[in-house]
């Protein structure tokens, strides 16, 4: 028996193996740095959009800015007025050319008429101030001058050429007032004798009454209404044709109006002749 003694076991080995044969763990290598975690969908750049709306709101309005914008609005403000107030002409709002032209060449025979009517004072005139026997060429001019104003009081009967012009009430809705704007219209267009339903039509007549129940000078008439009127057709019928004219109006009432040009209209339907109560001629 060896006498030699057996080394104590070192602290962490076991007593039955030696030191080399239970070496001590190694430490866990290092880990390689990896890249830095990017930035999650909610940290992304913001879109153009997101930086236009950022630029946008809340608005940054400096007093400059301030006062050009109140200054803008109030001229924008005032131009759409004016042309509202422009475009709002009544008639001839949304016309076609070719009804402005008709209705410009209206307003040329017009004024043509009245430089024909000029022309012909001035002639007359002339014959007065020319003639060798004043006092005949006088009693000439008054006795044509009679006859005129005769047509134009209702107390001669006239004829010539012109327009019929029939309007049938089948719904019973024209009221007076629409036949006086047809009066007015034709006179307008150059109308020298009417008669309605064979009631002269003078300077002092009036319509009155409702639908179905009108009258003329206290004269009760009834549909279809018959115009007798004497003038130049060319200008006649264009007047009661024009937008939102005569014709147009009554086709709003479900009323239908018929114009008829003619060479031969004959208005013999008379009024009285009145005295005045009051006025009297200067020359007496």
């Amino acid at each position: 028996m060896s006498n030699a003694e057996t080394p104590e076991p070192t602290p962490g080995q076991s007593p039955d193996r030696a030191p080399s044969e239970n070496p001590a763990p190694a430490p866990p290598p290092a880990e390689a740095p990896g890249p830095e975690p990017g930035p999650g969908p909610e940290e992304s750049a913001p879109t153009g959009r997101q930086r236009l709306i950022a630029g946008l709101w809340p608005p940054r309005v400096t007093r400059a800015q301030l006062i050009v914008a109140v200054l803008l609005f109030g001229l924008g403000l005032g131009l759409a007025i004016q042309v509202r107030s422009t475009s709002d002409t009544g008639a001839l709002r949304g016309a076609r050319q070719e009804d402005l032209v008709r209705i410009l060449d209206e307003l040329d025979d017009r004024t043509q008429r009245l430089e024909d009517e000029k022309a012909r004072l001035e002639d007359q005139r002339t014959e007065l101030e020319n003639s060798s026997d004043q006092a005949e060429e006088a009693r000439k001019q008054t006795l044509e001058k009679e006859r005129q104003l005769g047509i134009l009081a209702g107390t001669v009967a006239a004829r010539g050429p012109g327009i019929s012009l029939t309007i049938d009430d089948g719904a019973g809705a024209v009221e007076s007032d629409m036949l006086l704007d047809a009066i007015q219209e034709l006179r307008a267009a150059g109308a020298e004798a009417i008669q309605v339903n064979g009631v002269r039509v003078v300077a002092d007549s009036y319509f009155s009454g409702e639908a179905g129940d009108i009258e003329v000078d206290g004269r009760k008439i009834k549909a279809p209404y018959r115009f007798e009127v004497i003038g130049k057709p060319q200008d006649l019928e264009p007047a009661l044709n024009i937008p939102g004219g005569v014709v147009q109006t009554l086709e709003k009432e479900q009323a239908t109006a018929t114009v008829t040009r003619s060479q031969k209209i004959v208005v013999d339907a008379l009024r009285p002749a009145e005295r005045p109560d009051y006025a009297r001629s200067s020359s007496q």
